[in-house]
């Protein structure tokens, strides 16, 4: 018996060894995915807290935990509202990751923990959101009180919105005719709109073209790229997805892009320092790390870092009167162009009207027409999917708008988790669809889209 008393005794000492040497190693030198994972928490929690207003633990549950892996749902969060930061930790304890509130410009991911460092890298940014606008949209945020019952019946289709729907906006000939939200879910929500936030990032560079600033033509883009291989990328390479850089787009592990978002606090210096692995303009690649350069690249042009830092505000948000729209930064100052815009429903859908209109907005074009052009022309290396200026016109899940049963000018923005602006100009139609729908789940848009087409067909309008 004494015997089995010291093993068992031995055995829980060992136990315990391994389980401290264990917890030294995590808390010393965590695995990259468990910083991942937490950088991942504290960013989307900071943005939904203070931009939106919500719940933390809400979004922890909701954002974060539910539609993501497992070990995500070992994160704990603390919120600090004075210093407005965010940290988040695997059990409390391990891997800590850090994001802060901006105001203006949003929240960052703060991946090395140095707030001092971030703050000071960033100088005061634009002033605060503008003033909601009440007369009726799109000139102010007054929606008119249309009722069409075939569109309505639509709308109170569940599998026609797709699970977890946060905001459905129906535009037609120029007026919301319908909207629906989800629980806890409205017309003043700011929703992210992952990666439909590159078409606007390439908006805010065919606002430079306009000032004959910068051109599709330009090569020699960065400072790091003045000589070599690189120097011959020209900005119509990155805008079409076909740079050649080797830039690896998996969310399945560790890969460029998360470490970018998650791991780098200067996002530009991952994607600007890849080998090319084709010639530029060969092959395409979609790829974040392509419109954060271009970000960079915008920036530098401007020149002045609080200029530049104003600029969407100034050049794209205020004019057409995205009062909502926050373009968030990395912690170095950079916006984050592939990612990160909050807006309200009904000012993605403004700013979806906006590319229907071509890019003009009360009568003044705000984006050249060649630009407009290049948005709505695919590029080759996409097999026609797409386009030259950060547009999809391929369906989200890939079918071309023949095979969707949709008109042949219909055009896309998509992004993470079931995002999608649909245009179609031909028609007179934006459709404006947010939620939190992971493409596991299959939700395809489009049907929405048809069914509207065809509803507003019958009814003449």
């Amino acid at each position: 018996m004494r015997f089995v008393l010291r093993v068992v005794k031995s055995l829980a000492l060992l136990l315990v060894v391994i389980v401290a040497m264990g917890a030294a190693w995590l808390y010393v030198s965590p695995p990259e995915l468990l910083r991942v994972g937490d950088g991942y928490a504290a960013k989307i929690v900071c943005s939904n807290v203070f931009l939106a207003g919500r719940d933390p633990e809400q979004v922890l549950h909701e954002d974060v935990q539910a539609p993501g892996n497992p070990l995500l749902r070992l994160v704990r969060v603390a919120v600090d509202r004075q210093e407005k930061r965010v940290t988040a930790r695997i059990l409390g304890l391990f891997a800590p990751g850090y994001a802060i509130y901006r105001g203006a410009l949003g929240c960052s991911s703060v991946p090395d923990g140095d707030f001092e460092t971030a703050a000071r890298a960033v100088p005061d940014g634009p002033g605060a959101q503008s003033s909601p606008n009440e007369a009726i949209w799109p000139e102010g945020n007054t929606v008119a009180d249309v009722h069409d019952s075939g569109v309505d019946a639509l709308l109170a289709n569940k599998d026609l919105l797709g699970p977890a729907m946060r905001a459905v906006v129906v535009v037609h000939n120029g007026r919301i005719i319908a909207e629906r939200y989800g629980d806890g879910f409205g017309p003043t929500t700011p929703l992210t709109g992952w990666s439909m936030t590159k078409t606007v990032n390439a908006a805010i560079v065919g606002r430079l073209m306009l000032d004959n600033r910068i051109t599709f033509d330009d090569i020699a883009l960065l400072p790091q790229w003045q000589g070599g291989d690189h120097s011959t990328i020209k900005l119509s390479d990155l805008m079409g997805m076909q740079s050649g850089l080797a830039f690896n787009e998996s969310y399945g592990t560790v890969a460029d892009v998360t470490r970018m978002l998650y791991l780098d606090a200067d996002m530009t210096v991952l994607p600007a320092s890849l080998p090319l692995e084709a010639s530029p303009g060969e092959r395409f690649n979609y790829s974040s790390g392509t419109s954060v350069l271009i970000s960079k690249i915008w920036m530098d042009r401007i020149g002045n870092m609080q200029t530049a830092l104003a600029y969407p505000k100034m050049a794209l948000f205020d004019p057409i009167g995205m009062s909502s729209a926050v373009l968030e930064v990395d912690a170095r100052g950079t916006f984050a162009g592939s990612s990160y815009l909050y807006a309200t429903a009904r000012d993605w859908a403004r700013f979806g009207q906006f590319l229907l209109q071509d890019g003009v907005w009360n009568g003044e074009r705000l984006l050249p027409e060649r630009f407009m052009t290049a948005m709505r022309t695919p590029t080759a290396s996409s097999g026609g999917k797409y386009t030259q200026a950060q547009a999809w016109l391929a369906a989200p899940g890939g079918d071309s708008s023949a095979l969707a049963g949709l008109p042949d000018d219909t055009f896309w923005m998509e992004g993470h988790d079931g995002q999608s602006v649909a245009i179609v100009p031909s028609a007179k139609l934006v459709v404006v669809r947010l939620g939190l729908t992971p493409s596991w789940l299959r939700y395809k848009p489009q049907m929405l889209v048809k069914e509207l087409l065809a509803t507003l067909d019958h009814n003449g309008q």
